[in-house]
């Protein structure tokens, strides 16, 4: 079902030729930071993988990719890529990446069970990055380090957007808080974890939550994980487990708390087996991509996606990540953004 999230009296800031060009000097901007803060170099990345050697993101393992088959090489199936988790840790071998560095890239997906509304499309574009670490590296200090620096890079980008156009006011804080996503439960117990990540976040501004694909204090999961790339399992902030998280920020546009990004420790060899073996997926471990990591082929790493619409989105004021993208909607959904000043490219 699609939805559609009502700012009242709302009214762009910027018009079309202003956005066009904010976005330009935002994606510009922002991945030359990011580069610099994190040392990555980037590289060209895949659109599609073969369907059947474990490379394709699952996402939270329900969501199917769209698919299609290859005439010259006997119908074999491709499938477009979820986002590049895997891919870029195989990449990472490949180009003898040292621990430090790594490597990033423009991500661009079709996610078609994505249920349409302001913040989600059909068509996803981010940046996917990710970079060798150490074993010594695999723990929380060193995800809350990489965590701000990300978010050091975001907080500049809202500054030079405030040079360009005086008019955006900068609203992010300057220090990111932490907290682990049973630390929210307990919290707010009688909230769903959506809910909770709004108070959270309108209180904060800016929160990353650990621990995201971990079972709760009440049995049940803050978000899905899919059990082979980010290691959710290992003890992180206080002795609760997960190396991984979200980061989100309060968007006064829409007056709620928005993800944008998604990031972690990925799993080794441990991880990735108890991970398996937890959600009931141990096959996986036949996959091309699984049998490297599990014989030790691939490099220890931590890594992540950042919505480039969403992050577009929030810079500019956007009530809609129509405003920012060019995707397909329900023709109902167009005709109300259009009643309600949310002009959908």
């Amino acid at each position: 079902m699609s939805y559609l999230i009502k700012p009242v009296n709302y009214t762009p800031i910027l018009d079309l030729q202003q956005t066009e060009l904010g976005i330009k000097q935002i994606k510009e901007f922002f991945q030359q930071n990011l580069s610099s803060e994190l040392r990555l170099r980037r590289v060209t990345a895949p659109l599609f993988v073969l369907k059947g050697m474990g490379i394709n993101d699952d996402l939270s393992g329900v969501e199917r990719p769209v698919s299609f088959p290859i005439k010259e090489l006997g119908d074999k199936e491709a499938e477009v890529v979820h986002s590049l988790a895997k891919w870029k840790r195989l990449t990472l071998a490949d180009y003898s990446i040292e621990p430090g560095y790594g490597i990033y890239t423009d991500m661009n997906a079709i996610r078609s069970d994505e249920e349409l509304g302001n913040l989600h499309s059909l068509y996803v574009d981010q940046w996917d990055w990710e970079r060798v670490i150490t074993a010594e590296d695999r723990n929380i200090d060193f995800l809350k380090e990489i965590v701000n620096r990300i978010y050091a890079a975001m907080v500049r980008t809202e500054y030079m957007v405030y040079e360009m156009y005086p008019q955006i006011k900068p609203c992010l804080p300057e220090k990111l808080f932490f907290i682990h996503a049973e630390e929210l439960r307990q919290l707010y117990p009688e909230l769903e974890p959506k809910e909770r990540e709004n108070e959270i976040t309108k209180k904060y501004g800016a929160v990353f939550i650990f621990g995201i694909g971990c079972k709760l204090g009440d049995g049940i999961e803050h978000d899905l994980r899919a059990p082979d790339y980010d290691d959710y399992s290992t003890p992180g902030l206080n002795g609760l487990p997960g190396l991984n998280g979200d980061l989100l920020v309060w968007n006064d546009v829409l007056n709620r708390a928005v993800e944008l990004s998604s990031m972690g420790i990925r799993v080794d060899k441990e991880a990735l087996i108890r991970q398996l073996n937890e959600s009931g997926q141990e096959s996986r471990k036949d996959l091309y991509f699984h049998k490297r990591l599990i014989e030790g082929t691939l490099p220890l790493s931590i890594g992540g996606g950042i919505g480039q619409s969403r992050l577009c989105m929030f810079y500019l004021r956007k009530a809609h990540i129509g405003e920012i993208q060019a995707s397909i909607w329900p023709a109902d959904m167009r005709k109300e953004c259009d009643e309600l000043n949310m002009p959908l490219i």
